[in-house]
Protein backbone atom coordinates (compact mmCIF):
# COMPACT_ATOMS: atom_id res chain seq x y z
CA UNK A 1 0.00 0.00 0.00
CA UNK A 2 1.30 3.47 -0.79
CA UNK A 3 2.65 6.03 1.75
CA UNK A 4 0.25 8.27 0.62
CA UNK A 5 -2.83 6.08 1.13
CA UNK A 6 -1.86 5.72 4.41
CA UNK A 7 -1.12 9.09 5.04
CA UNK A 8 -4.51 10.22 3.86
CA UNK A 9 -6.43 7.73 5.39
CA UNK A 10 -5.09 8.75 8.83
CA UNK A 11 -5.98 12.19 8.06
CA UNK A 12 -9.38 11.41 6.92
CA UNK A 13 -9.77 9.18 10.63
CA UNK A 14 -9.12 12.46 12.09
CA UNK A 15 -11.32 14.60 10.29
CA UNK A 16 -14.58 12.31 11.14
CA UNK A 17 -13.79 12.77 14.54
CA UNK A 18 -13.13 16.53 14.54
CA UNK A 19 -14.42 16.92 18.00
CA UNK A 20 -12.74 14.60 19.48
CA UNK A 21 -9.41 15.27 17.82
CA UNK A 22 -9.53 18.60 19.16
CA UNK A 23 -10.16 17.71 22.71
CA UNK A 24 -7.84 15.07 22.31
CA UNK A 25 -5.01 18.03 21.49
CA UNK A 26 -6.11 20.45 24.16
CA UNK A 27 -4.28 18.88 27.01
CA UNK A 28 -0.89 18.71 24.00
CA UNK A 29 -1.88 22.99 23.55
CA UNK A 30 -1.53 23.21 27.49
CA UNK A 31 1.17 21.38 27.78
CA UNK A 32 3.17 23.03 25.00
CA UNK A 33 1.66 26.24 26.01
CA UNK A 34 3.33 26.12 29.64
CA UNK A 35 6.08 24.76 29.17
CA UNK A 36 7.33 27.55 26.57
CA UNK A 37 5.23 30.40 28.66
CA UNK A 38 6.93 29.56 32.16
CA UNK A 39 10.47 28.97 30.21
CA UNK A 40 9.90 32.26 28.55
CA UNK A 41 8.42 34.38 31.28
CA UNK A 42 11.49 33.17 33.49
CA UNK A 43 14.16 33.84 30.67
CA UNK A 44 12.15 37.43 30.52
CA UNK A 45 12.57 38.20 34.24
CA UNK A 46 16.04 36.90 34.10
CA UNK A 47 17.15 39.14 31.84
CA UNK A 48 15.70 41.95 33.50
CA UNK A 49 17.12 41.38 37.14
CA UNK A 50 20.40 41.00 35.41
CA UNK A 51 20.10 44.10 33.54
CA UNK A 52 19.14 45.91 36.64
CA UNK A 53 22.68 44.22 38.57
CA UNK A 54 24.10 45.28 35.24
CA UNK A 55 23.53 48.90 35.86
CA UNK A 56 26.01 49.09 37.77
CA UNK A 57 29.32 48.65 37.08
CA UNK A 58 30.87 45.59 36.63
CA UNK A 59 34.42 46.69 37.90
CA UNK A 60 32.63 47.55 41.10
CA UNK A 61 33.51 45.51 44.29
CA UNK A 62 31.86 45.66 47.52
CA UNK A 63 33.27 44.45 51.21
CA UNK A 64 31.47 44.29 54.36
CA UNK A 65 31.36 42.22 57.76
CA UNK A 66 29.60 39.25 57.52
CA UNK A 67 26.54 39.43 59.48
CA UNK A 68 26.38 44.01 58.79
CA UNK A 69 23.36 42.90 55.95
CA UNK A 70 21.33 41.39 58.27
CA UNK A 71 18.42 43.50 59.82
CA UNK A 72 19.31 44.90 63.63
CA UNK A 73 22.68 43.24 63.93
CA UNK A 74 25.85 45.54 64.12
CA UNK A 75 28.64 43.07 63.11
CA UNK A 76 32.03 44.50 62.73
CA UNK A 77 35.22 43.19 61.48
CA UNK A 78 36.38 46.02 58.96
CA UNK A 79 38.46 48.95 60.22
CA UNK A 80 40.15 52.22 59.40
CA UNK A 81 43.41 50.27 59.22
CA UNK A 82 41.97 47.86 56.60
CA UNK A 83 40.59 50.89 54.72
CA UNK A 84 44.04 52.59 54.37
CA UNK A 85 46.08 49.23 53.76
CA UNK A 86 43.24 48.42 50.76
CA UNK A 87 44.07 52.44 49.32
CA UNK A 88 47.52 50.90 49.19
CA UNK A 89 46.74 48.49 46.15
CA UNK A 90 47.65 49.07 43.16
CA UNK A 91 44.53 46.96 41.23
CA UNK A 92 41.88 49.14 42.79
CA UNK A 93 40.25 52.66 42.69
CA UNK A 94 37.29 55.24 43.62
CA UNK A 95 37.28 53.76 47.20
CA UNK A 96 34.32 54.47 49.43
CA UNK A 97 33.73 53.79 52.82
CA UNK A 98 30.56 54.32 54.26
CA UNK A 99 28.83 53.94 58.12
CA UNK A 100 25.42 53.09 58.38
CA UNK A 101 23.20 55.57 60.41
CA UNK A 102 19.80 54.47 61.80
CA UNK A 103 18.24 57.88 62.76
CA UNK A 104 15.09 59.04 61.59
CA UNK A 105 14.85 62.02 58.71
CA UNK A 106 12.41 65.06 59.81
CA UNK A 107 11.09 68.00 57.52
CA UNK A 108 8.33 70.32 58.89
CA UNK A 109 5.45 67.12 59.55
CA UNK A 110 7.09 64.79 57.54
CA UNK A 111 9.24 61.80 58.70
CA UNK A 112 10.89 59.00 57.26
CA UNK A 113 13.61 55.84 58.30
CA UNK A 114 15.64 55.37 55.28
CA UNK A 115 18.86 54.44 55.18
CA UNK A 116 21.23 56.47 55.72
CA UNK A 117 24.75 56.34 54.47
CA UNK A 118 28.13 58.31 55.72
CA UNK A 119 30.20 58.31 52.63
CA UNK A 120 32.26 59.70 50.06
CA UNK A 121 31.52 61.16 46.53
CA UNK A 122 33.51 58.01 45.18
CA UNK A 123 30.05 55.90 46.09
CA UNK A 124 27.88 57.52 43.59
CA UNK A 125 30.45 56.85 40.76
CA UNK A 126 30.60 53.14 41.63
CA UNK A 127 26.88 52.32 41.90
CA UNK A 128 26.41 54.74 38.61
CA UNK A 129 24.37 56.99 40.26
CA UNK A 130 23.37 60.22 38.29
CA UNK A 131 22.32 64.13 39.87
CA UNK A 132 19.03 65.13 38.70
CA UNK A 133 19.32 68.58 40.65
CA UNK A 134 21.44 70.18 42.48
CA UNK A 135 25.30 68.30 43.29
CA UNK A 136 26.71 65.48 44.73
CA UNK A 137 28.42 65.17 47.82
CA UNK A 138 32.65 66.91 47.35
CA UNK A 139 35.69 66.39 48.86
CA UNK A 140 35.16 69.61 50.76
CA UNK A 141 31.95 68.30 52.40
CA UNK A 142 34.20 65.33 53.56
CA UNK A 143 37.17 67.17 55.06
CA UNK A 144 35.37 69.76 56.85
CA UNK A 145 32.79 67.37 58.14
CA UNK A 146 29.91 69.53 56.82
CA UNK A 147 26.26 69.02 57.87
CA UNK A 148 24.99 68.75 53.84
CA UNK A 149 23.10 65.60 52.64
CA UNK A 150 22.08 63.87 48.96
CA UNK A 151 18.95 62.50 48.95
CA UNK A 152 17.64 59.78 46.86
CA UNK A 153 14.51 60.47 44.70
CA UNK A 154 12.29 58.44 46.59
CA UNK A 155 13.58 59.97 49.80
CA UNK A 156 13.04 63.66 48.80
CA UNK A 157 9.55 62.63 47.21
CA UNK A 158 8.55 61.22 50.98
CA UNK A 159 10.16 64.33 52.84
CA UNK A 160 8.94 67.31 50.93
CA UNK A 161 5.84 66.57 48.74
CA UNK A 162 5.66 69.20 45.53
CA UNK A 163 8.23 71.19 47.65
CA UNK A 164 11.57 71.74 45.71
CA UNK A 165 14.12 70.29 48.42
CA UNK A 166 17.71 71.97 47.24
CA UNK A 167 18.68 74.41 49.81
CA UNK A 168 16.28 73.30 52.65
CA UNK A 169 17.50 72.11 55.99
CA UNK A 170 16.54 68.64 57.24
CA UNK A 171 16.91 67.18 60.61
CA UNK A 172 18.68 63.87 60.79
CA UNK A 173 18.46 62.62 65.02
CA UNK A 174 19.62 65.41 66.34
CA UNK A 175 21.61 67.46 63.84
CA UNK A 176 20.17 69.88 61.01
CA UNK A 177 21.03 69.21 57.62
CA UNK A 178 21.11 71.55 54.09
CA UNK A 179 19.92 69.41 51.27
CA UNK A 180 22.56 69.88 48.06
CA UNK A 181 21.44 67.27 45.87
CA UNK A 182 18.78 64.96 44.47
CA UNK A 183 19.61 61.80 42.76
CA UNK A 184 17.78 60.68 39.32
CA UNK A 185 15.39 57.68 40.01
CA UNK A 186 16.65 54.01 39.55
CA UNK A 187 13.58 53.24 37.58
CA UNK A 188 13.08 50.17 39.13
CA UNK A 189 11.23 48.02 42.10
CA UNK A 190 14.97 45.84 42.58
CA UNK A 191 16.86 49.55 43.08
CA UNK A 192 13.59 51.04 44.94
CA UNK A 193 15.72 51.07 48.26
CA UNK A 194 18.17 52.62 46.52
CA UNK A 195 16.03 56.16 45.65
CA UNK A 196 15.06 56.36 49.54
CA UNK A 197 18.27 56.20 50.67
CA UNK A 198 20.09 58.82 52.03
CA UNK A 199 23.75 60.31 51.98
CA UNK A 200 25.72 62.60 54.56
CA UNK A 201 29.83 63.06 54.45
CA UNK A 202 31.95 60.10 55.52
CA UNK A 203 33.03 61.95 58.35
CA UNK A 204 30.17 63.54 60.17
CA UNK A 205 28.40 60.00 60.30
CA UNK A 206 31.95 58.74 61.66
CA UNK A 207 31.45 61.90 64.45
CA UNK A 208 27.45 60.75 64.66
CA UNK A 209 28.12 57.42 65.30
CA UNK A 210 31.20 57.57 67.22
CA UNK A 211 33.44 55.27 65.64
CA UNK A 212 37.10 55.11 65.99
CA UNK A 213 38.25 51.81 64.66
CA UNK A 214 35.24 49.85 62.41
CA UNK A 215 33.71 50.88 59.33
CA UNK A 216 30.77 49.51 58.10
CA UNK A 217 31.17 48.86 54.55
CA UNK A 218 33.56 49.99 51.55
CA UNK A 219 32.72 50.15 47.75
CA UNK A 220 35.80 50.43 45.12
CA UNK A 221 36.45 49.43 41.77
CA UNK A 222 39.45 47.05 40.17
CA UNK A 223 41.78 48.70 37.91
CA UNK A 224 41.63 47.67 33.66
CA UNK A 225 38.53 45.34 34.92
CA UNK A 226 41.02 42.25 36.34
CA UNK A 227 38.22 41.49 38.62
CA UNK A 228 39.78 38.08 39.97
CA UNK A 229 42.94 39.69 40.32
CA UNK A 230 41.55 42.46 42.45
CA UNK A 231 39.76 40.04 44.45
CA UNK A 232 42.91 38.18 45.32
CA UNK A 233 44.52 40.95 46.42
CA UNK A 234 41.54 42.25 48.71
CA UNK A 235 40.80 38.85 50.17
CA UNK A 236 44.96 37.99 50.91
CA UNK A 237 45.07 41.17 52.56
CA UNK A 238 42.11 41.00 55.24
CA UNK A 239 43.00 37.41 55.80
CA UNK A 240 46.74 38.79 56.73
CA UNK A 241 45.11 41.62 58.26
CA UNK A 242 42.71 39.62 60.51
CA UNK A 243 45.09 36.68 61.02
CA UNK A 244 42.50 33.94 59.29
CA UNK A 245 44.42 30.83 58.02
CA UNK A 246 42.78 29.87 55.06
CA UNK A 247 44.92 28.04 52.52
CA UNK A 248 41.77 26.44 51.34
CA UNK A 249 40.06 29.87 49.75
CA UNK A 250 36.99 29.17 51.92
CA UNK A 251 35.00 31.77 52.15
CA UNK A 252 33.02 30.40 55.24
CA UNK A 253 36.24 31.06 57.35
CA UNK A 254 36.65 34.43 56.24
CA UNK A 255 35.01 37.19 58.79
CA UNK A 256 34.02 39.06 55.83
CA UNK A 257 32.54 39.32 52.38
CA UNK A 258 34.53 40.95 48.75
CA UNK A 259 32.58 40.05 46.21
CA UNK A 260 32.36 41.92 42.59
CA UNK A 261 29.12 42.85 41.48
CA UNK A 262 29.91 40.72 38.56
CA UNK A 263 30.10 37.39 40.78
CA UNK A 264 26.75 38.79 42.46
CA UNK A 265 25.31 38.93 38.84
CA UNK A 266 26.53 35.17 38.21
CA UNK A 267 24.89 34.21 41.45
CA UNK A 268 21.68 35.88 40.19
CA UNK A 269 21.79 34.36 37.25
CA UNK A 270 22.25 30.79 38.45
CA UNK A 271 19.56 31.12 41.01
CA UNK A 272 16.90 32.50 37.87
CA UNK A 273 18.32 29.91 35.40
CA UNK A 274 17.44 27.35 38.36
CA UNK A 275 14.29 28.78 38.75
CA UNK A 276 13.08 29.03 35.31
CA UNK A 277 14.25 25.14 34.59
CA UNK A 278 12.02 24.09 38.00
CA UNK A 279 8.97 26.18 36.51
CA UNK A 280 9.74 24.54 32.85
CA UNK A 281 10.01 20.80 34.49
CA UNK A 282 6.94 21.51 36.59
CA UNK A 283 4.98 22.14 33.77
CA UNK A 284 6.09 19.59 31.39
CA UNK A 285 3.95 17.31 33.80
CA UNK A 286 1.06 18.86 31.83
CA UNK A 287 2.58 17.02 28.71
CA UNK A 288 3.02 13.59 30.07
CA UNK A 289 -0.85 14.30 31.08
CA UNK A 290 -1.56 15.36 27.35
CA UNK A 291 0.12 12.08 26.20
CA UNK A 292 -1.69 9.62 28.40
CA UNK A 293 -4.88 11.75 27.06
CA UNK A 294 -3.78 10.56 23.59
CA UNK A 295 -3.40 6.90 24.37
CA UNK A 296 -6.67 6.90 26.15
CA UNK A 297 -8.45 8.47 22.93
CA UNK A 298 -6.44 6.56 20.57
CA UNK A 299 -7.45 3.14 22.07
CA UNK A 300 -11.02 4.29 21.65
CA UNK A 301 -10.49 4.86 18.04
CA UNK A 302 -9.23 1.42 17.41
CA UNK A 303 -12.27 0.00 19.39
CA UNK A 304 -14.52 2.06 17.12
CA UNK A 305 -12.89 1.65 14.07
CA UNK A 306 -12.56 -2.51 14.42
CA UNK A 307 -14.27 -3.05 11.24
CA UNK A 308 -12.77 -0.37 9.22
CA UNK A 309 -9.17 -1.74 10.06
CA UNK A 310 -10.91 -5.39 9.15
CA UNK A 311 -11.58 -3.82 5.93
CA UNK A 312 -8.32 -2.18 5.56
CA UNK A 313 -6.48 -5.51 5.78
CA UNK A 314 -9.18 -7.11 3.74
CA UNK A 315 -8.44 -5.37 0.45
CA UNK A 316 -4.60 -5.32 0.71
CA UNK A 317 -2.86 -3.47 3.93
CA UNK A 318 -0.58 -4.62 5.46
CA UNK A 319 -0.09 -4.68 9.19
CA UNK A 320 2.82 -1.87 8.70
CA UNK A 321 0.09 0.25 7.10
CA UNK A 322 -1.85 0.14 9.80
CA UNK A 323 0.82 0.98 12.42
CA UNK A 324 2.07 3.95 10.63
CA UNK A 325 -1.46 4.97 9.84
CA UNK A 326 -2.42 5.14 13.58
CA UNK A 327 1.06 7.00 14.27
CA UNK A 328 0.66 9.38 12.24
CA UNK A 329 -2.78 10.52 13.92
CA UNK A 330 -1.20 10.55 17.53
CA UNK A 331 1.72 12.36 15.37
CA UNK A 332 -0.66 14.81 14.02
CA UNK A 333 -2.67 15.13 16.78
CA UNK A 334 0.49 16.64 19.31
CA UNK A 335 1.94 18.26 16.39
CA UNK A 336 -0.79 20.36 16.15
CA UNK A 337 -1.63 20.89 19.70
CA UNK A 338 2.05 21.72 19.94
CA UNK A 339 1.76 24.56 17.55
CA UNK A 340 -1.00 26.31 18.49
CA UNK A 341 0.37 25.63 21.99
CA UNK A 342 3.48 27.84 21.09
CA UNK A 343 1.72 30.28 19.50
CA UNK A 344 -0.71 30.72 22.67
CA UNK A 345 2.33 30.83 24.68
CA UNK A 346 4.04 33.55 22.82
CA UNK A 347 0.74 35.48 22.92
CA UNK A 348 -0.19 35.39 26.11
CA UNK A 349 3.67 35.38 27.42
CA UNK A 350 4.15 38.68 25.29
CA UNK A 351 0.93 40.37 27.50
CA UNK A 352 1.81 38.73 30.52
CA UNK A 353 5.64 41.39 29.34
CA UNK A 354 3.90 44.42 28.58
CA UNK A 355 1.20 44.29 31.75
CA UNK A 356 4.90 44.09 33.79
CA UNK A 357 6.53 46.50 32.20
CA UNK A 358 3.97 48.96 33.09
CA UNK A 359 4.80 47.90 37.25
CA UNK A 360 8.64 47.37 36.23
CA UNK A 361 10.27 49.67 34.10
CA UNK A 362 11.44 48.54 31.37
CA UNK A 363 11.31 44.10 30.61
CA UNK A 364 11.81 42.66 27.85
CA UNK A 365 10.37 39.40 26.57
CA UNK A 366 13.27 37.11 26.17
CA UNK A 367 12.22 33.75 23.74
CA UNK A 368 14.06 31.83 22.57
CA UNK A 369 14.35 29.43 19.84
CA UNK A 370 15.34 26.54 22.10
CA UNK A 371 12.23 27.15 24.41
CA UNK A 372 9.27 26.53 21.26
CA UNK A 373 11.99 23.63 19.41
CA UNK A 374 12.49 22.18 22.99
CA UNK A 375 8.70 21.39 23.63
CA UNK A 376 7.46 20.69 19.73
CA UNK A 377 9.60 17.73 19.51
CA UNK A 378 9.04 16.34 23.27
CA UNK A 379 5.33 16.75 22.33
CA UNK A 380 5.86 14.77 19.03
CA UNK A 381 8.18 12.25 20.71
CA UNK A 382 4.70 11.56 23.37
CA UNK A 383 2.78 11.15 20.39
CA UNK A 384 5.13 8.50 19.40
CA UNK A 385 5.69 7.06 21.92
CA UNK A 386 2.17 7.29 23.34
CA UNK A 387 1.01 6.02 20.08
CA UNK A 388 2.50 2.93 19.75
CA UNK A 389 0.62 0.94 21.85
CA UNK A 390 -2.72 1.62 20.61
CA UNK A 391 -1.39 1.48 17.19
CA UNK A 392 0.22 -2.00 17.74
CA UNK A 393 -3.00 -3.37 19.42
CA UNK A 394 -5.03 -1.60 15.71
CA UNK A 395 -1.95 -3.30 13.29
CA UNK A 396 -2.90 -7.17 15.46
CA UNK A 397 -6.18 -7.37 14.32
CA UNK A 398 -6.85 -9.99 12.27
CA UNK A 399 -9.45 -8.92 9.16
CA UNK A 400 -11.84 -11.84 9.81
CA UNK A 401 -12.54 -11.12 13.25
CA UNK A 402 -12.53 -7.26 12.75
CA UNK A 403 -15.01 -7.60 10.52
CA UNK A 404 -17.03 -9.22 12.41
CA UNK A 405 -16.79 -7.28 15.60
CA UNK A 406 -19.62 -5.44 16.83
Amino acid sequence: MLLKDTISAALEGLKRSRMRSMLTTLGIVIGVGSVVLMVSIGASFERFIVDQVESFSGDTFEIHAKGVQDIGKDVLSITFGDLEAIRGLTTVKNIAPAIFLTDRAKYGREEIAPMILGTTKEIFYNWSMKIDEGRLLSDEDDKGAKSVVVLGSQAAEDLFQNENPLGKRITIGARKFTVVGILETMGSPLTAELDSMVYVPFLVAKAIKGRTTYIDYIALQSINGDNELTRQDIVSLLRQRHNIDNPEDDIDKDDFYARSMEQAMEIIETVTMSITLFLGLIASISLLVGGVGIMNIMLVSVTERTKEIGLRKAVGARRRDILIQFLLEAIVLTLIGGIVGVIGAISFGYLISLIASKFLGDLTYALSVQAIILPLVTAVAIGLIFGIYPARKAAALQPIEAMGYE
